[in-house]
């Protein structure tokens, strides 16, 4: 699947590592996401909202009825946190793990392929997004 395919068949994006400070790209990518209809559920530890939307400390910790809605898990971590991530997307049922602009983590790619989810690495949802509109 290519990501214009998975952008227009998917609209419900887990942001894991979204932050609640305006400067930040996580948070500039959360803002445009929701504006062009995603539906966003931010995950942080540190922060208890972000945009309007409460926020978890984990993937799993989402209430089971919004986790099982969830397609995409966009991840805005450090390389070396990404294989726990996608252990956690994997266990939700996610569809798609897009990793951010600068991430990439081979060994994660090839076991959330192997459990049959897609894998975008090293860029940015709304960049890819914005090039797909008319």
């Amino acid at each position: 699947m290519d990501i214009a395919t998975i952008l227009s068949n998917y609209r419900h994006v887990a942001i894991v590592g979204l932050s609640d400070k305006h400067d930040r790209a996580s948070h500039a990518v959360a803002r445009y996401l929701m504006h062009a209809g995603f539906t966003i559920y931010p995950v942080n530890p540190s922060v208890s909202s972000v945009l309007g939307h409460e926020c978890w400390p984990s993937l799993s910790a989402i209430p089971a009825e919004k986790r099982k809605l969830i397609e995409i898990v966009d991840i805005f971590r450090k390389p070396q946190e990404v294989p726990a991530i996608v252990d956690e997307a994997i266990a939700i049922g996610a569809k798609v793990i897009w990793m951010q602009l600068g991430i990439t983590n081979e060994a994660a790619a090839e076991k959330a392929r192997q459990a049959g989810l897609e894998v975008v690495q090293n860029r940015c949802i709304s960049v890819e997004h914005h090039r797909l509109e008319p």
